[in-house]
């Protein structure tokens, strides 16, 4: 099954991403610095529809496009399969880190320790859920929609498997959300993709509400915080990425807040002995502000002040919803793009990745703000099934590169500054020459008096390793829980580079007439 295009994903901090290319198969670029993004791994002639790679190690969990209820994880390094889990349903998307897997169909959340891969709790009877909207923090907080006619939301603690606070954050249904890293703040927009609003994820009280756009409604493919939780990226299927910025003094009151009322009811649950829901910790964080709140200036002031004396509630609302702080002009609307913001080198990026294989790398003022400039564009389409064709010249001493848009290294980095759009119809005729005919690449040969060869990695040695030898043939010897235990630790170590000399030498193959 062919996808219309490529599937782009990031790891959960943005220092690898992912390509799934239809029915070839898969690779993983490590982005290193804005002009050095390298291949990793490929793996061809295997059609998946789902990618999630933990962090940076070796650990990827895939779900095959033939069948879409099997969850496979295995350690790319090795190119070892680990275990494969089977639902009742499609998998629709997946969510990992250091702790927890969780796998969401369209009515149910099945909850998996990483370590084992054993199933820890299944969240089920849940409102159809058809985009598998989902996310989870670093601390295992999971946050996922209960409702398909209304924007409510639920907050999980997959940990602890305890069942959190209730937030009703859109009329309208959810599109996106996603947590900041640390599990504080939690992100959500709605179908409409007009409204995006910041809220505290242990009270569910608002901290802020950012306005998109007013003219139209619009569909938010990406929904992310930077990793210091500072700033936040959205894509749509317009000509801009809108990025916003965090009130951090108004985000930390409202977690002190949050905490400080955790700490009062516990000392009156040991005083009382007495059960308190999670309704009395909203309740107590949201309780009476005190006038000492409201000395953030004149303008929040009037704006306060304004809104409750004179102005009705949805135009109050619109007087406090903010604007972006910076942003970006896509040079292709209509396509979807996945997004990030991280540090490369020590200065922060916005990462777009669109649908048709191209990485784009923006600078980004963090304290200015306004227009964010292209800086790097990265093709991460795929070449002639992992082989490399390359020019040798009559003498024999130099290599050039081929008709191949990639070269042997891995990293094809097309332009930085001055980039368009012509530069990728380049590469990609560029791709399709090198599919032409074996005669036609005869003639060529005898006009330019250029021979070819092609460079080919040699099939790699069986795995000796002792995880490999506790595995087994697949079938014949399932894994124990103790061998699965086993090889997960070893899948989640900082995997070395691939496609080096030493690891896998390269032999020249002659190509025939």
């Amino acid at each position: 099954m062919a996808t219309s295009g490529y599937q782009l994903n990031f790891n959960q901090d943005f220092s690898s991403i992912s390509v799934l290319d239809g029915n070839e198969g898969f690779r993983i670029f490590a982005i290193e610095d804005y002009d050095k993004v390298e291949e990793i791994f490929a793996r061809d002639s295997e059609n998946y529809s789902l990618i999630e790679r933990q962090f940076n190690t070796s650990l990827v969990v895939l779900v095959p496009a033939d069948k879409p209820n099997c969850l496979l994880m295995m350690n790319y390094k090795k190119n070892q399969r680990i275990c494969n889990c089977v639902y009742a349903t499609k998998v629709i998307s997946v969510r990992l880190n250091r702790q927890r897997l969780i796998a969401v169909l369209e009515e149910s959340i099945h909850i998996h320790d990483i370590s084992n891969m054993e199933e820890l709790h299944v969240i089920g009877n849940l409102a159809p859920n058809p985009l598998g909207l989902c996310t989870l923090s670093y601390n295992s907080d999971l946050a996922f929609p209960i409702s398909n006619t209304t924007g409510e939301l639920r907050i999980f603690n997959s940990l602890k498997l305890t069942e959190g606070i209730t937030i009703e954050a859109h009329k309208s249904r959810l599109s996106a959300m996603h947590f900041t890293p640390s599990g504080n703040l939690l992100a959500t927009t709605s179908e409409r993709g007009t409204v995006i609003r910041v809220f505290c994820a242990k009270n569910g009280q608002r901290i802020q509400e950012f306005r998109r756009g007013v003219k139209r409604c619009v569909r938010i493919a990406s929904l992310v915080f930077s990793l210091n939780g500072r700033f936040l990226c959205v894509t749509s299927n317009t000509e801009t990425v809108h990025i916003f910025k965090v009130d951090m003094l108004a985000a930390s009151k409202a977690i002190e807040e949050a905490e400080e009322a955790e700490r009062m009811e516990k000392l009156e649950t040991e005083e009382t002995t007495a059960e308190k829901t999670v309704a009395t910790i909203s309740d107590t964080a949201v309780a009476g502000t005190s006038p000492s709140d409201v000395n953030s200036g004149w303008s929040d002031y009037i704006s306060k002040a304004v809104s409750t004396y004179l102005l009705p509630t949805q135009v109050s609302d619109v007087l406090a919803q903010d604007r972006a702080f910076a942003t970006v002009t896509l040079q292709q609307p209509g396509m979807r793009y996945v997004c990030g913001m991280t540090y490369l080198g020590k200065e922060m990026k916005v990462l777009i990745a669109s649908e048709d294989g191209f990485l784009y790398i923006h600078e980004f003022d963090a304290l200015r703000g306004g227009i964010c400039e292209l800086v790097a564009v990265h093709d991460l389409r795929g070449v002639l099934d992992g082989v490399v064709e390359v020019n040798i010249s009559d003498n024999g001493d130099k290599m050039s590169p081929g008709s191949s848009n990639k070269e042997p290294n891995g990293s094809r980095n097309l332009s930085t500054k001055n980039c368009n759009r012509s530069s990728a119809n380049a590469a990609s005729s560029s791709r399709s020459t090198t599919k032409s005919s074996s005669s036609t690449s005869t003639s060529n040969k005898k006009n330019c008096g250029i021979s070819r060869c092609i460079i080919q990695n040699p099939v790699p040695e069986p795995d000796n390793s002792y995880a490999g030898i506790v595995k087994g043939p697949q079938a014949a010897n399932p894994l124990t829980d103790s061998a699965k235990h086993r090889l997960l630790c070893d899948a989640i170590e900082t995997p070395i580079k691939l496609f080096d000399e030493r690891q896998f030498p390269p032999v020249a193959i002659a190509a025939r007439d």
